[in-house]
C-alpha cells in the first residue's frame, strides 16, 4: 500500500472530531476511495460504503431520499449485516455529488449521531458551488490530491527520516552533497515521468515497464474528458475543448488561456467561459493559476482573472501527451527539448497540494514571474522562477521585480538542476526537489496563543 500523508488525517479526524462529517474533495483516480476504505475497515467494526454514481446509473435506490430515515431505511436493506452504532460503524458515502440533496441531509444525519457518516466526490467541488444549502456547520471539506514529490519518495523506497534530513538542509539553505543530489534529481525526473496518480505510481513499482504506466495514463486522461461530458449540453463540448487545449498553451511562449481558440471566435474573454473554468478546476483535474500585476500581501486581494493559465492536475499526464514513451526527453539532456513546461507544471502541483492558491506575476513592462505566493512568516509576497535548463541564473523579469522599491520585496527563489544553494542580489539559488518542501501554513505541534487582554 501507498504511503499517503491525509492517511494521518483521515485517522485523527476519525478518531477524535466526533461532531462532523468530512467531505473529501478531489479529482477521480487519486486514491480516495481505497484510503477511505482502508481507515474505515481499520478502525470501525462495521463499514458500510454506497457508491451513489454506480447506484445513480443503477438501481437508484438512493435517487428519493429526502430524510434521515429514508436513508437508514434503505441502508437496512443495502447492509444485510447488523450495524451499531457511532462508536462502532462507519458509512462511506462515495460519489456523493451524484445525488446533490444527500449534501443538505448530511446536517440531520450529523445532528442524529446515529452512525459516524464520511462522503467524498469527484466532482464535489462543483456540486457544493451549485447546492444552496451546504450545512457548513455540520462538515469539515478537505482536499486530496495526486501523491507528491515526497509521497513519491516514499513509495521508491525513500524512507521518511532520509527525507527529513533532506529537509534540514532546505530549511538551513545548504546543498546535499552530489551522490545524494544526483539520487533525488533522478528520482525527480522519473516523477515527472510517472506522475502521482496512485495506479500509474502502483503499475511502475510492479516492474517499471512504461508502457503500461502510459496506459494508465491514456485512460485517465480520457476519464477526465468523458466526465466533461456529464455536464450539461451548452457547457460540455466548451470544457473539453479547454481541457484538450492546456497542453498546447502550455507550450506557448505566455502559457496562459488564448480564448479566441476555445470556439475560434474573436472577441472572447474569460467571462464568457467562467463556468467551464470553475468546473475544470473545482472537478480537480485542472489547475488554476490567475494574474497578479500588483503582488501586495495578501495575494487573494489583488488576483485578477482576466489572464489566467491551466495545468493539468498531475505531471505523468502531461508528459505523456508530450513525449509519449520516448522517456529519454526528460532522463536525458537534449538540447531541442525544452522541459521548461514540464517542471512549471510539476511545481504547480506541488504547490497545490501544499495549500497555495496558484498565482503568476504578470506586467507588461517587467515581464513575467512563474508563481508568486504568500509567505506568512514574512507576511510578504515571494516570488518563484522555474528553470529547467543551465541558464538558470538568467531572470530578468525577476530581476525588475525585485528592483521595484513599491513592491517591498527583497526575497526570491529560483528553483533548477544545480545541486549548489547559495544566494546573490536577494536570490536564494536551490535544486528543483526542494520545492517539496515549500508550506502555505505556518507548521507547528504547539498550540498559537493569544495574549491575555489588558484590563480596563
Amino acid at each position: 500500500m501507498l504511503q499517503r500523508k491525509f492517511t494521518t488525517y483521515l485517522e485523527d479526524f476519525l478518531r477524535k472530531k466526533q461532531d462532523k462529517i468530512l467531505l473529501v474533495n478531489g479529482a477521480r483516480q487519486i486514491g480516495k476511495s481505497y484510503l477511505i476504505r482502508y481507515v474505515g475497515q481499520k478502525l470501525f467494526a462495521h463499514y458500510v460504503e454506497i457508491n451513489l454514481k454506480e447506484d445513480k446509473e443503477g438501481e437508484q435506490v438512493f435517487a428519493d431520499v429526502h430524510s434521515t430515515s429514508d436513508l437508514y431505511m434503505r441502508l437496512s436493506n443495502y447492509y444485510s449485516e447488523p450495524m451499531g452504532d457511532k462508536t462502532d460503524t462507519l458509512i462511506f458515502l462515495d460519489e456523493i455529488q451524484s445525488y446533490p440533496h444527500l449534501l443538505t441531509l448530511l446536517k440531520f444525519l450529523n445532528q442524529e449521531g446515529r452512525y459516524r457518516f464520511i462522503a467524498s466526490g469527484s466532482q464535489l467541488g462543483v456540486a457544493l458551488s451549485q447546492t444552496p444549502s451546504v450545512p457548513l456547520g455540520s462538515v469539515e471539506i478537505e482536499q486530496m490530491y495526486p501523491l507528491d514529490f515526497e509521497e513519491f519518495l516514499w513509495a521508491t523506497g525513500i524512507s521518511m527520516e532520509w527525507v527529513e534530513e533532506v529537509k534540514r538542509h532546505f530549511l538551513q539553505e545548504t546543498p546535499l552533497e552530489e551522490n545524494v543530489h544526483n539520487l533525488l534529481l533522478k528520482r525527480f525526473q522519473y516523477y515527472l515521468l510517472i506522475g502521482g496518480l496512485p495506479e500509474a505510481v502502483n503499475r511502475y513499482l510492479e516492474d517499471r515497464n512504461m508502457v503500461r504506466v502510459r496506459s494508465v495514463h491514456r485512460d485517465i486522461h480520457e476519464l477526465y474528458r468523458i466526465d466533461a461530458s456529464q455536464y450539461d449540453e451548452e457547457h460540455k463540448l466548451k470544457i473539453r475543448r479547454i481541457y484538450d487545449l492546456i497542453p498546447s498553451n502550455l507550450e506557448n511562449r505566455k502559457k496562459r488561456i488564448v480564448y479566441k481558440q476555445i470556439e475560434n471566435k474573436t472577441g472572447k474573454h474569460f467571462n464568457d467561459y467562467a463556468d467551464e473554468f470553475e468546473y475544470l478546476s473545482n472537478s480537480g483535474v485542472a489547475l488554476e493559476v490567475l494574474a497578479i500585476s500588483n503582488p501586495k500581501f495578501p495575494l487573494l486581494e489583488s488576483e485578477q482573472k482576466r489572464l489566467i493559465k491551466l495545468y493539468l492536475n498531475d505531471v505523468g499526464l502531461l508528459t505523456n501527451l508530450l513525449y509519449g514513451l520516448n522517456v529519454n526527453a526528460v532522463l536525458k539532456d537534449i538540447k531541442s527539448i525544452n522541459l521548461g513546461t514540464v517542471y512549471e507544471s510539476v511545481v504547480a502541483q506541488e504547490l497545490h497540494a501544499h495549500g497555495f492558491p496558484l498565482h503568476y506575476y504578470d506586467n507588461k513592462q517587467k515581464g513575467e514571474v512563474d508563481f508568486v505566493i504568500d509567505d506568512f512568516e514574512r507576511l510578504q509576497v515571494l516570488p518563484l522562477e522555474i528553470k529547467s535548463g543551465k541558464d538558470y541564473t538568467e531572470h530578468s523579469a525577476l530581476s525588475k521585480f525585485l528592483e521595484t522599491p513599491e513592491y517591498g520585496i527583497d526575497r526570491a527563489i529560483v528553483f533548477s538542476n544545480d545541486r549548489q544553494v547559495y544566494q546573490k542580489q536577494g536570490i536564494t539559488y536551490m535544486p528543483i526537489y526542494y520545492c517539496m518542501f515549500l508550506q502555505h501554513d505556518l507548521t507547528s505541534d504547539e498550540s498559537v496563543i493569544l495574549p491575555e487582554l489588558e484590563a480596563l
